[in-house]
């Protein structure tokens, strides 16, 4: 609701304190958006890009914007991305010593085990690539656990979190140049990471292993953080199955191994693997302009639908896409005007690189490898995206655009009393608007409360409907 008001701003230049009241009437009291997210999130599951359900939720976003009015609803495809995945199947369980369901996720574009299987676990310390021959001939049958335990932390402070006057204050400063004095050994150490575990994989594989697992990277209390871990390359292998476990549980198994004692699993990974259709999707609608000499100029709002599997997507980024699909909704049940067209954009495969709005933006505006801009470029007055969670609305980064700071007060001023107030000069990065940016036109997100975003939700097991707040969303 409150990102209405800017986009209102740009569309048609005069929003008054009767139009406020108006947006805040219909978004609070006949609010749609808790409904909107359900449909994303638990009927339409996860949406990993190039998955069949990525692409029906696409559908069903473009059929309903069309319902409200909105033309030119469709699914617009950005190019190749290669092949889907879906988990069809998955159980994980330890047989020996006694028996325990194991809380685990496969890795997306990763292969399955053949049927159901029960194998012994090796524990391989794999700390550089010399390390692998110690393991050679002995993991034929086996699954391997791969990575050192991760400690669980206790903590002080809760997971959710909403930030405060004085961390607003300090957001809106701004930040002294010069990055992290440790990144490029950082950037390094990672790589080298990804080479040890490519050569890793490939070893367990010619060894005969039967499955990996890893530990969450972070997490307690059952929550398990997953992303990619295979190819999504039409024509690739499979590979092994990797899954990724929740700490406790994968910790467990690694004393026991430690003490001498055998472990035993019982798994059945089946996932599916889709080439027939290697084209991803954006869902794009508009409210065209009502001014003839206007309304050939844009004004964007838009947020990333795909999401990871292991959860449902909900503050990664149904949350978002939600807000932006009620905000248009708002506008037709007010019977909005605008003098210029308003389109929303809902990209995918933002997960794997913003990779739906760089395509986008390539096509429609400018590539940013030559800057050579389209036609259309001078049209677009500016993108707005939502991508942070599920928390309210607090403010706006300006991406060092100091000029755009009077619309935006002006903007916040009405929206005081819903704790919108802070404006930074700051850059924010992870996300779609990034790509409009990129070839120097103005894209922005907001700044949202953090909630339980980090610590909880984004690309964990959690991220589920329940976990959105719908007080905030209404006010977003």
């Amino acid at each position: 609701m409150l990102l209405l008001v800017p986009v209102l701003l740009l569309a048609q230049e005069n929003v008054d304190l009767r139009m406020v009241s108006r947006i805040k009437n219909e978004g609070f009291n006949n609010s749609k958006v808790m409904e909107i997210a359900s449909y994303l999130t638990d009927v339409h599951g996860p949406r990993l890009t190039g998955a069949p359900s990525m692409k029906a939720s696409g559908e069903w976003a473009a059929k309903k914007l069309g319902e409200w009015g909105l033309v030119n609803a469709k699914l617009e495809s950005w190019g190749a991305f290669g092949r889907g995945w879906t988990m069809e199947k998955f159980s994980f369980e330890m047989v020996e010593p006694y028996y325990a369901p194991l809380i685990a996720y496969p890795e997306a574009w990763t292969g399955s085990t053949n049927g159901a299987v029960t194998a012994a676990v090796v524990y391989a310390k794999v700390e550089s690539a010399a390390d692998l021959e110690k393991y050679k001939g002995k993991l034929r049958g086996a699954i391997v656990l791969t990575r050192p335990p991760v400690e669980a932390q206790f903590k002080n402070e809760p997971d959710g979190d909403r930030y405060d006057e004085k961390e607003l204050a300090d957001l809106a400063q701004m930040e002294m140049p010069g990055g992290r004095s440790d990144w490029a050994a950082r950037r390094e150490e990672f790589r080298r990471m990804r080479e040890l575990r490519d050569k890793a994989s490939k070893f367990f594989q010619d060894e005969g292993a039967v499955a990996v697992i890893q530990p969450s990277r972070k997490g307690d209390f059952g929550t398990v953080f997953v992303q990619g871990g295979g190819s999504r390359t039409i024509g690739a292998p499979e590979g092994l199955p990797s899954v990724v476990m929740a700490i406790e549980h994968y910790n467990r198994m690694v004393r026991l191994i430690e003490k001498g004692v055998a472990v035993k699993l019982a798994a059945n990974i089946q996932n599916k693997f889709y080439e027939s259709d290697s084209l991803a999707y954006n869902t794009v609608a508009e409210i065209p302009g009502a001014d003839k000499k206007l309304k050939d100029e844009i004004v964007m709002l838009g947020g990333h639908l795909d999401s990871w599997h292991a959860g449902t997507g909900a503050t990664d980024n149904a949350s978002g896409c939600a807000v932006m699909m009620e905000a248009v909704r708002i506008l037709q049940a007010l019977n909005v005007q605008p003098r210029r067209t308003i389109r929303i954009a809902l990209w995918t495969g933002e997960e794997q690189g913003l990779l739906g709005s760089r395509a986008y933006v390539k096509k429609h505006f400018g590539d940013p490898a030559t800057m050579r801009l389209t036609p259309t470029h001078e049209k677009l007055s500016a993108y707005f995206n939502l991508d942070n969670g599920t928390g309210k609305i607090r403010g706006v980064y300006l991406q060092g655009n100091e000029m755009v700071r009077p619309i935006f007060a002006a903007w916040l001023k009405p929206f005081e009393d819903l704790g919108a107030t802070t404006l930074t000069i700051r850059n924010t990065s992870g996300t779609d608007h990034l790509a409009f940016d990129a070839v120097g036109l103005p894209g922005f997100q907001f700044i949202q409360d953090p909630v339980s975003y980090s610590p909880r939700t984004h690309h964990s097991n959690m991220d589920v409907y329940d976990h959105l707040e719908d007080a905030d969303l209404m006010q977003a």
